[in-house]
């Protein structure tokens, strides 16, 4: 209970700065919260959704495969989907992965969308905090001037202490939401990669099973 007490204190004297900064850590603390379970969550489908996919690859039963994707709105599997319907159509690995390449262009920014808002709500945190400390030293040595001598050193002290209790609460918002957002990118770029190392096989399984059918057909 004491805790709560010093930690409503230190917040009511930290001036009107803190308000500003604690809508901020309010605000970037829901993106984070919001882009976690969604990364979580499209992490979670799109490791089932390659699971069930993936045996039919292997078989070389793409229309199996076509099938299941077609079914599915994971990313992976309209990153696959993509790449499936043109492998009915085309031959060429290029035209593959060309078409798997403009469906991950689409899907890659709905995976980062709002994340770099958690480090702008850090960097304004931290901003907030110094702003609210140089206006709390100008509001203190305008006070120490008209002071009396003899209470100034105590005066300035105890103003300086003030004044910096909106610097070290930005930095307390600042470091955690900073965090934060070096987490979800790393979970946005382990999403990304495997993507990639899905596209990446279904390519090789379609062009062996290019090289096969042609074999057959020379023999």
């Amino acid at each position: 209970m004491e805790f709560i007490y010093s930690l409503v204190g230190f917040f009511v004297t930290g001036g009107p700065f803190m308000y500003p900064i604690l809508i901020v850590f309010a605000v970037g603390a829901a993106i984070a919260i919001e882009r976690y379970v969604t990364l979580t969550r499209v992490t979670i489908r799109n490791q089932g959704a390659w699971s069930r996919v993936q045996p039919a690859l292997i078989e070389g039963d793409f229309e199996k495969a076509r099938e299941m994707t077609s079914q599915d709105d994971s990313t992976i599997s309209q990153l696959l989907a993509m790449g499936l319907a043109r492998q009915g159509a085309v031959r060429r690995r290029e035209d593959i992965e060309i078409a798997m390449e403009e469906s991950m262009m689409e899907i890659i920014p709905q995976l980062e969308k709002r994340t770099p808002y958690v480090a702008l709500a850090s960097s304004i945190a931290t901003l907030l905090g110094l702003l609210g400390t140089i206006m709390g030293l100008i509001q203190a040595f305008t006070a120490v001037a008209n002071a009396n001598p003899a209470e100034k050193a105590d005066l300035l002290s105890a103003s300086i202490s003030v004044a910096m209790n909106t610097t070290a609460f930005g930095l307390m918002v600042a470091i955690p939401l900073l965090i934060t957002n070096q987490v979800l990118t790393a979970k946005t770029g382990e999403i990304v990669d495997g993507l990639e190392m899905a596209s990446l096989k279904v390519l090789n399984a379609i062009s062996s099973r290019a090289r096969r059918h042609i074999q057959a057909e020379a023999a």
